[in-house]
């Protein structure tokens, strides 16, 4: 059962709505959302120049920057090193097609998510040298990268990290960077960066709006960049405030508009029939890019975005697309698995849930950690072997309050590795540690019965019968939703319910016919439709309910949480109401 509460701001919204000329509902939003009366113009109206910040605020921007320009006019080999995830594909492109502008002496290269691991490596670096790498940049990894970097440095190679993942920190020593010729990062506990929210393709970004500006590059030709950064920033799950905001608004447009074959392809081979929408890059076209770092190579992704022959371009987004439905089916049998092995295991009253099957594939470890997270809300760790006999690998996804990296650093010394942050760790451990591991975990996991009680956030209630298309084009102006500025949810009392209908191929779909005050609305409700059945059937009795499902008169009424929807078929919209939780 999941708890319900109601967003409550001391702040008078109706002045607010005043002050800014909009309406009192949007105002509310807003203030929900803590948006200053400085930051309403740019939240609802985001440009370049409200938005976009002045580069050389970041630490040691101007140094990176100046090495670029010297490789260029040096006529160097500059390398572009990212990573196998949709991010740092999106950062790489970034920084590939910004340079194209002033060199063509470029070349990029990403890890093995099996083979090399993560981020940059000495056999990276060793292939660089071989060819001829004047100067490395990182995208999206890095910071954690000592080794590899001092390695580079000791061969006489110029490198910049650019990374936005949490630097590391010592209890002794404090703050540690890599010792490369610059390092751009908003993390960085010296950088006076004013937003630190940034994806890997953002301060790829930014390092191309320096470099733009130093050298008076075409602006449109910069600003179609946002293309990759809208996708970097949607699938990363970094928060849609501030300049990111700006980033995927701008960059969404251009994506509907793009020139880019291999976008194009891509699009049509998924199947997507809407225009591209924050949903098309997080849940279609990202998951898409990332099954080639996943499963294959990621370079396949890379490839799709350079590659000039039509026909080349249409392999490669149907290859994209097959290996997707291959991963897909690999995370829904490894899913299946993990859960079976919850309740064999008898694990399921467990507070963290540590959690093995070495069938699974390394890289869905994550998402199938991220899906048990959501079903159960607990922190959830999932691990398999790795390519290292005697050793597991493994990925965990954690819930709000509960810090997984901080966990997980208070048992360090079972771990062969670890990395991460509140959220989301990755982490390699023995075998022999396993039970230990989990044993400790639970142990010291501070958490109460409470906390492990799912929360739903309203942002105010709002009867369903009041609402028409304009004010749903109204809490629209909020687009687009994400982390840090969640879609908009209401809640409403006393709904008649005068039918209940199943739908969906796979009978997952519930659709309701609502009687709200006299006027007749439509509720859909998707996922855990058999939990919210029998929810129905415990409050109303299996009589009464049946009297739903047949259209029958009957006195059932429930209270629920949703957000107003244009539901548009055949031409035709109606107003529907999505169902996320009812009582």
């Amino acid at each position: 059962m999941k708890k319900w509460f109601v967003k409550n701001s001391k702040k008078d919204f109706r002045e607010f709505a005043k002050k800014h000329d909009i309406s009192p509902v949007i105002a509310k939003l807003l203030i929900n959302r803590d948006i200053d009366d400085k930051d309403v113009e740019s939240f609802l109206n985001p440009t370049f120049e409200n938005s976009c910040h002045n580069p050389f605020l970041m630490k040691d921007m101007d140094k990176a920057v100046d090495m670029i320009i010297d490789s260029i006019n040096n006529f160097e080999h500059i390398r572009i090193v990212g990573d196998y995830d949709q991010d740092g594909n999106s950062a790489t492109m970034t920084l590939l097609d910004g340079l194209m502008l002033f060199t063509d002496n470029l070349s990029y290269a990403i890890p093995n998510r099996v083979d090399d691991g993560y981020g940059i490596s000495k056999s990276m670096v060793d292939c660089a040298k071989e060819e001829n790498v004047d100067l490395i940049i990182t995208c999206d990894n890095g910071i954690s990268a000592f080794e590899a970097i001092e390695y580079a440095k000791s061969l006489d190679m110029k490198i910049i990290v650019t990374d936005h993942h949490q630097t590391i920190k010592d209890e002794e020593k404090g703050e540690i960077l890599p010792k490369a010729d610059a390092v751009v990062n908003p993390q960085r506990s010296d950088c006076e960066y004013p937003f630190k929210s940034l994806c890997g393709a953002g301060v790829a970004f930014k390092v191309m709006q320096g470099l733009y500006e130093k050298l008076e590059g075409d602006k449109e030709y910069l600003m179609d960049l946002l293309e990759y950064v809208a996708m970097g920033t949607v699938c990363d799950v970094v928060d849609l405030l501030d300049e990111n905001r700006f980033f995927v608004i701008e960059g969404l447009k251009r994506l509907n508009e793009t020139q880019n074959y291999g976008i194009k392809s891509l699009v049509k081979e998924t199947g997507l029939k809407t225009e591209i929408n924050t949903y098309a890059l997080g849940f279609i076209i990202g998951p898409t890019i990332n099954a080639s770092g996943r499963l294959s190579d990621a370079s396949k992704a890379i490839e799709l975005f350079l590659e000039e022959n039509i026909d080349v371009i249409e392999e490669h987004a149907k290859e994209l697309v097959s290996l997707n439905t291959e991963r897909k089916k690999m995370t829904e049998d490894g899913y299946e698995k993990i859960v079976d092995s919850i309740y064999r295991e008898e694990q399921q009253d467990r507070n963290i849930l540590v959690l093995k099957d070495e069938s699974i594939h390394e890289s869905i470890a994550g998402i199938i950690a991220g899906r048990i997270k959501e079903k159960y809300n607990r922190p959830t760790l999932v691990f398999t072997k790795s390519k290292t006999e005697g050793v597991l690998k493994g990925s965990g996804r954690s819930i709000e309050g509960y810090d997984m990296y901080e966990k997980l650093a208070e048992v360090r010394e079972l771990f062969v590795s670890f990395g991460g942050h509140p959220m989301a760790a990755g982490m390699s451990i023995k075998k022999e540690n396993f039970d230990e591991l989990r044993e400790e975990l639970n142990r010291k996991d501070g958490l109460t019965k409470e906390d492990l009680i799912p929360r739903i956030y309203m942002d105010s209630s709002l009867y369903a019968n009041k609402i028409d298309f304009n004010l749903i084009d109204d809490i629209n102006k909020l687009e687009p939703y994400g982390k840090g500025n969640s879609r908009p949810i209401f809640g409403d009392k006393n709904l008649i319910i005068e039918k209940i209908d199943v739908l969906g191929k796979n009978q997952n779909v519930l659709k309701f016919n609502f009687n709200v005050r006299g006027r007749s609305i439509e509720g859909i409700m998707f996922n855990d439709i058999e939990d919210v059945l029998e929810k129905l059937k415990v409050k109303f009795g299996e009589d009464d309910l049946k009297k739903s499902f047949l259209g029958l008169p009957n006195d059932n009424t429930v209270d629920i949480v949703y957000y107003p929807n244009i539901n548009t078929f055949n031409g035709v919209s109606k107003l529907q109401l999505i169902i996320k939780d009812i009582r």
